[in-house]
């Protein structure tokens, strides 16, 4: 089937990016990009592309190319699936926060609403492509929603699960290490291969069953975070042991077998995927009654957890057991370096844990909103609104959040906090002046010549 018209429902951070890149390649398809989100609809119109939603390197200048001509926002969602020959399904699939599976399975009301959605309008045969990060077995609820519309329309059901990277997104799309398309059909799994084909290798294109291509989009996420838990682990012991953290990742990363990735010790990891895929697995293990492989992969969230609890704790404990009353600047909010998305970030939680010992925060991110970050505190439920924002300020530059602070916290790995004048920053703040370099950016003997009592993770 030669596809002309597609339908993108959601315009997150997976749909925006992955659909503009597809319009780049296939200038001959005209690309819908719909969402109930009337706000997100209109900045993704926005004429100025440096208020785009999404904030992603490469993004803008695609979005700006394309829009328009082959790719389109809009919130009329039933016009865009009536049209088209292939849907992507990329809306939010949450962790849940209530009922059966509470905190660990995912939330699929708003996948099955988009089914019933397709179910009710498609008067031509459709192909339904599974984008969101969805647990296995989602492609079998869906198909059997949209089969018993009695409507007699024909459904063809893929699991195309995305791969990218944050703050890389347009750079993973562009150049990906591979494509996975799982499905039934051969004919509905051409299709979309020859989408993709237009810019991507045929053999970088995977062509597996529904399931494998699901559980292989968690698999991947848990065994990334688990690196990254696996080095934090060992970042705990160097500290106690005088072993440098780095230099151990250095040298087990040399080996071909290991590889260097993911193996940076940090505050912990964050981020949309890691934490709800992983719980994801755990989740459908216990389900099977698994319940060795559940506490293996549970035991990689858990160690995080850890690690996000330890660097907070150690910033009371240098800080003579008390940060009442005192100002702590915190350097980043975003997850990562290069995105302005904030889920699940290590600083959301260690301010949550500074605020509850009475710290003042002044928090500076060049992506993040004030807005954003009072709504981050909030999420969590741990004290009233009108208290986060007494306690948690958003400063205007990074000089304006470390005046008169007790210490600064680096949360984010932004490449820009390692030109900073570090000498103005001593100058400003309280003494002694303490950095806690959660991404270990900083270069510890540059810092203690300053005058900064300086403490890194796993050093």
């Amino acid at each position: 089937m030669k596809i002309t018209k597609i339908c993108c429902i959601g315009a997150g951070y997976v749909g925006g990016p992955t659909m503009a890149v597809i319009a780049k390649k296939n200038p001959h398809i005209k690309i819908t990009i719909v969402d109930i989100n009337a706000e997100r609809i209109a900045a993704w119109n926005d004429a100025d592309v440096s208020k785009l939603p999404v904030y992603e390197p490469g993004l803008a200048d695609i979005v700006k190319e394309t829009r328009n001509k082959n790719l389109f926002f809009s919130t009329d969602i039933n016009a865009a699936i009536a049209e088209s020959e292939m849907i992507f399904i990329s809306v939010n699939t949450p962790t849940k926060t209530y009922g059966k599976g509470k905190g660990m399975a995912a939330d699929l009301k708003y996948v099955e609403l988009c089914a019933r959605n397709i179910a009710d309008i498609a008067k031509t045969d459709k192909i339904v492509v599974e984008k969101s990060t969805l647990p296995v077995r989602t492609a079998q609820a869906i198909k059997s929603i949209l089969e018993n519309t009695g409507s007699g329309v024909r459904f063809d059901i893929l699991s195309n699960p995305e791969f990218l990277a944050e703050g890389t997104a347009i750079e993973d799309l562009l150049h990906p290490d591979r494509i996975l398309i799982g499905g039934e059909s051969e004919a509905a799994i051409d299709s979309l291969a020859s989408i993709y084909g237009s810019w991507v290798p045929q053999d970088r294109i995977l062509r597996t069953n529904v399931w494998s291509s699901e559980l292989s989009k968690l698999t991947a996420n848990a065994f990334l975070a688990q690196r990254i838990s696996s080095i934090n682990a060992i970042s705990e012991l160097c500290e106690h042991t005088e072993a440098n953290v780095n230099e151990v990742a250095k040298a087990i990363g040399m080996d071909s077998r290991i590889g260097s990735k993911f193996l940076k010790a940090s505050v912990g990891f964050g981020g949309s995927c890691f934490q709800k895929d992983i719980l994801n697995l755990v989740y459908i293990a216990r389900s099977y009654s698994l319940n060795e492989v559940a506490n293996y992969w549970e035991q990689v969230i858990v160690m995080n957890d850890h690690q996000k609890r330890r660097f907070s704790d150690r910033l009371i404990k240098t800080l003579y057991n008390t940060v009442s009353g005192k100002k702590i600047g915190l350097l980043g909010w975003a997850f990562k370096k290069d995105t302005n998305d904030t889920r699940e970030s290590a600083a959301i939680y260690v301010a949550d844990h500074l605020v509850s010992e009475q710290a003042h925060i002044a928090v500076y991110d060049p992506k993040v909103s004030a807005v954003k970050i009072q709504t981050d505190l909030n999420y969590l439920n741990t004290r009233t609104e009108a208290e986060n924002l007494n306690h948690v300020e958003s400063a205007k530059t990074p000089y304006d959040a470390l005046k008169d602070a007790h210490a600064v916290a680096i949360m984010t790995e932004w490449d820009e906090f390692k030109t900073y004048d570090w000498k103005r920053i001593y100058s400003d703040m309280k003494k002694p002046a303490f950095i806690f370099d959660g991404r270990n950016i900083l270069n510890k003997s540059d810092m203690e010549t300053i005058g900064f009592e300086y403490y890194s993770i796993g050093q």
